[in-house]
């Protein structure tokens, strides 16, 4: 850190940090979670503690019906069974774990063999600090075309890319990390979320007799919008927190007599060649494999949202793009000499994430035995009675919903999960105030995506914790929880902000939300 006054904000975000630093080791807090989670629900089942509620389905065709669920407890034979007889299992099912390894082989290839680092001197030298920031952070919202992947290789992709050019690879993980993470509902284009949470939203409807238009493209406007004000929230925490935070405040470190140090030699400049080369042909070959009608990786109905063999395979065709590209740039950069380099460059890729392989334990069981209890959804339903009884209107309404999505956000990651819950109860509640269903689903959108990235039970908080661990710039840098909410709280109220502020305008100038689809019914 620079010997400069701090700002209120950088002080706020070193006391978060300090405080959340002095918890126990991660590995520790998921296992005293688990031992909080097993007393609570075996307090609460012994109460017979329950709600019913309408519950949703995911086949637009059925309607909602009422469901009783009760908490459950999980201090009895059965759950000891259950989980200890498939311990490995449990583990082994952490879906992070998958893509992490798969991701980080792919990628960590890539950047050994020195593609990512001549790619982005390539693309960046002389270009502004924001414009990188940018770059990250319109690829990272627009990356859940790749499902959860894009939480992945976004934050390790930015990493790489800072650090080819001397800047701190925090900066690069936080900022890939908010985006593609805090920013998972907004996109350019359709992705298979739209598909998913219209098909509950169609459901719900046909269920209440309310009569709207349902389509997956029924947000598209707005999220577009969304999308390009997020990337502006992105640069502006970065240029005026993050950067001078991590870096010490030389956001124009990087002058020019340090890049012209980054020139391409020879090698390299062929190596982005015929690097380029292949991901071209890459890309071309799967168009050309997924536009025939009768494609195999189109599904049933000739389409690929929301499920198709195209989106099923991401992470498979992502693995294999950074393969050719990092192999193709390797050969011709004489930084690959033989096949055997290549399984080498893939494990000493791995061994930074060593950490999160052992904070994946006790959080894998801390998630499987919290949905087990039924907690998650008891939490959802009383805040949705919270909100049904507060009886206001308009934007305080919109405020207050997003409110209560944050807070359950919290609690429960699955943005589908959610909507399940929420959905029967503020579909029809706000269209009785002459609120669309399309526009209550975006409503719920928004509190659902922006505080993904500081929930401290999120899926991808052990897998960020281990990149921070691998990318640390030196050997007395302490990496906790603390670390990652403290970097991650200002780029999650910037995105509340920033989406506040849009879905007010939407709706003072009443705009259309997507194609036929109105804020009011």
């Amino acid at each position: 850190m620079s010997g400069t006054k701090k700002s209120l904000m950088e002080r706020f975000i070193s006391g978060v940090e300090r405080i959340g630093n002095k918890l126990p080791h991660p590995f520790w807090i998921f296992t005293f979670l688990i031992v909080f989670v097993v007393g609570l629900s075996a307090v609460l089942a012994s109460a017979n503690f329950s709600v019913t509620y309408l519950a949703a389905s995911k086949d637009p065709t059925v309607a909602p019906a009422m469901k009783t669920v009760a908490v459950k407890s999980l201090l009895s034979l059965e759950i000891l069974n259950k989980y200890f007889g498939n311990f490995a299992g449990v583990y082994g099912g952490f879906y992070p774990i998958g893509i992490v390894l798969i991701m980080m082989m792919a990628i960590g290839l890539a950047e050994k063999s020195g593609f990512i680092t001549a790619a982005m001197r390539k693309m960046i030298l002389g270009a502004p600090v924001q414009w990188i920031i940018a770059i990250v952070a319109f690829v990272g919202i627009n990356a859940n075309l790749a499902s959860d992947a894009g939480v992945v290789f976004t934050p390790l992709v930015a990493a790489a890319m800072l650090k080819s050019i001397g800047m701190n690879p925090w900066i690069g993980i936080i900022a890939g990390y908010a985006a593609a993470n805090g920013g998972y509902t907004a996109n350019f284009f359709i992705a298979g979320t739209d598909a998913l949470l219209a098909g509950i939203t169609e459901s719900i409807c046909t269920g209440n007799n309310i009569s709207y238009p349902i389509s997956p493209l029924m947000n598209w406007y707005f999220l577009i919008a969304g999308t390009v004000v997020l990337t502006i929230c992105t640069v502006i925490v970065c240029k005026y927190f993050l950067i001078p935070y991590l870096h010490g405040g030389k956001i124009d470190e990087i002058d020019a007599s340090e890049l012209a140090k980054h020139q391409l030699s020879a090698d390299e400049t062929k190596g982005l060649r015929v690097a380029g080369i292949a991901a071209l042909i890459f890309v071309v070959a799967l168009v050309a494999m997924a536009l025939p009608s009768s494609s195999f990786l189109r599904n049933a109905d000739g389409g690929f949202v929301p499920r198709s063999p195209l989106l099923n395979n991401v992470v498979a065709l992502l693995f294999l793009f950074f393969c050719t590209i990092g192999v193709s740039y390797g050969y011709a950069a004489k930084t690959i000499k033989s096949i055997n380099d290549i399984p080498g460059m893939m494990q000493d890729s791995l061994k930074g994430i060593l950490s999160f392989l052992v904070v994946a334990l006790p959080a894998a069981f801390f998630i499987e035995l919290f949905n087990e209890s039924q907690l998650p959804t008891v939490l959802a339903v009383k805040g949705a009675e919270i909100l049904r009884a507060a009886d206001i209107s308009g934007i305080p309404l919109f405020l207050l919903f997003i409110l209560i999505c944050t807070c359950v956000n919290i609690f429960i990651t699955s943005g589908v999960a959610k909507w399940l819950i929420l959905g029967p109860v503020f579909v029809p509640m706000l269209a009785m105030v002459n609120i669309s269903p399309a526009m209550t689903q975006l409503i719920y959108r928004i509190g659902d995506t922006c505080t993904n990235i500081i929930s401290p039970i999120d899926y991808y908080v052990p897998v960020i914790l281990g990149m921070l661990e691998a990318y640390r710039t030196n050997d007395n840098q302490k990496v906790g929880v603390g670390t990652l909410i403290s970097l991650s709280i200002p780029f999650s109220i910037a995105y509340m902000i920033g989406f506040i502020a849009l879905l007010v305008f939407w709706y003072i100038f009443n705009l259309p939300l997507g194609p036929g689809a109105s804020i009011y019914m």
